[in-house]
């Protein structure tokens, strides 16, 4: 057994002559075969990791420090990201010391970046030592972490409208986007070859989001269709009764989607192998407990990041003279899922739609069946009165994006032209967004709100 076979042990992990005949607890093997390690998030993942280099562990003199230096190595230095974690600690110290809220805000984006690539690739760690159905739960659980909590931290600080930007930016960012992105560079770059996709997993997912959609615009409509001036209340708790029912049917139908997924109907969702090389079953190369371990304390350092941000885009809004809206509904969802995205890109170049789509509906169906409905719920266990009205102009671009992306994927085929077509409709919905003046709430000393302008005012010319 060579020097490097030892590290990798100590660290936790099995070798590679190992790995395959390690049990799992389900009886399985540690790396699962069947879409465990393989699924589309997983693989546009790792196309962002690299591989740790053990030659300095090696040399270190003292043999019981080398597991954990090793596990070190393969968690913080293990992706091509790893620069960005300098934001981390920066934004730590630019809130302890009152650098400026501006500051705080910028650093906290820009630190959630690794920190959400490193919760993808923990959770595949674990997955690989628990099987393919837990494995799987745990990827649709996780995938979206960072929304969540951003999430919940709004709903705490009684932010309501963030909380609803920011979901809706994320389905729009990843419809559009991503998708858009995806494939104008995936179509430039194949010009001559045929881009094929597999229609099954856009239908399941397109319809879901239709779904989604409906739920959402029913209480818009039922506002609108009876409120009145003595019933402005009775409308109010009627659109709140009507949201929480719905957020129970589209949770329902994310569990049957889940099933739909990971049991009867796998094999849709399972991406066309990668040409030359890095075909190989994943392997752990962490343990499970190292895997457990770091997972918790990275999501309790994104909790932290999530509470700077979402105290600080007000100020922030002020102080870059942009609408809360646009970013939360822009900048939050681009910033926040920068890896998830580039990993898209990266397959769409090399002309593996299948991974792309599954990274860019996939994300949009966890957000739109998943989170929306939970954060409604979690609002009304906390006693708050979120509901799913996402107001008109909201509502609106969600229907039309949903509405845009199935038409274009119902054929089968891609080309550039398509991804123009995606990218122009979210510039188009990002400018309303910018020049609509979407004012901040602040109490006053008598406990009484005033609307303080955060973005470009439209001026009328007489």
């Amino acid at each position: 057994m060579d020097s490097q076979s030892a590290v990798t042990m100590e660290a936790g992990a099995p070798t590679r002559k190992e790995s395959g005949r390690l049990p799992s607890r389900h009886g399985g093997h540690a790396h699962g075969h069947s879409g465990l390690a393989r699924t589309a998030h997983g693989m546009s993942s790792s196309s962002l990791r690299k591989k740790s280099d053990a030659t300095l562990v090696r040399k270190v003199p003292v043999a019981s420090l080398r597991p954990v230096l090793a596990n070190l190595q393969e968690v913080l230095l293990g992706t091509k990201l790893a620069v960005l974690f300098i934001a981390v600690p920066l934004a730590v110290a630019a809130q302890c010391f009152r650098f400026g809220q501006v500051w705080v805000f910028a650093l906290s984006l820009i630190g959630l970046i690794p920190l959400a690539e490193r919760v993808s690739f923990l959770t595949e760690q674990i997955a690989l030592y628990t099987g393919p159905t837990i494995g799987g739960l745990l990827n649709a659980t996780c995938g979206n972490a960072t929304e969540l909590i951003i999430a919940v931290f709004a709903l705490v600080q009684g932010k309501i409208e963030v909380v609803k930007c920011s979901l809706l930016g994320s389905v729009l960012s990843n419809l559009l986007l991503v998708l858009g992105t995806s494939l104008f560079c995936g179509g430039i770059k194949n010009l001559g070859a045929d881009q094929p996709y597999d229609r099954k997993q856009a239908d399941v997912s397109t319809g879901l989001l239709t779904l989604g959609v409906l739920c959402q615009s029913l209480p818009l409509l039922l506002r609108y269709a009876v409120s009145s001036g003595e019933h402005a209340v009775a409308t109010d708790t009627t659109v709140l009764e009507l949201s929480r029912a719905c957020s129970f049917i589209m949770l329902l139908a994310y569990v049957a989607y889940l099933f739909f997924q990971l049991k009867t109907h796998r094999q849709l969702f399972e991406p066309q192998e990668i040409e030359g090389g890095d075909d190989d079953e994943e392997e752990a190369v962490l343990g499970f407990g190292s895997a457990l371990f770091w997972l918790i304390l990275m999501t309790i350092i994104i909790a932290v990041l999530s509470e700077y941000v979402v105290g600080t885009i007000e100020p922030t809004s002020q102080s870059w003279g942009l609408s809360v809206s646009f970013i939360s509904i822009i900048l939050l969802p681009i910033v926040g899922n920068a890896a998830e995205h580039a990993g898209a890109v990266i397959f769409a170049l090399k002309n593996k739609l299948d991974i792309t789509l599954g990274v860019a509906l996939g994300s949009a169906t966890q957000i739109s069946m998943f989170v929306v409905p939970l954060s409604v719920l979690v609002a009304w266990i906390m006693g708050i009165q979120m509901d799913l009205d996402f107001k008109l102009l909201e509502t609106g671009s969600l229907f039309i994006s949903v509405l845009v992306t199935a038409f274009t994927l119902q054929d089968g085929t891609s080309h550039y032209l398509k991804g123009v077509l995606l990218l122009l409709c979210y510039i188009v919905i990002g400018a309303c967004f910018f020049v609509t003046r979407q004012p901040a709430h602040h109490a006053n000393g008598n406990g009484t709100l005033l609307d303080v302008p955060t973005g470009p005012m439209i001026v009328q010319v007489a």
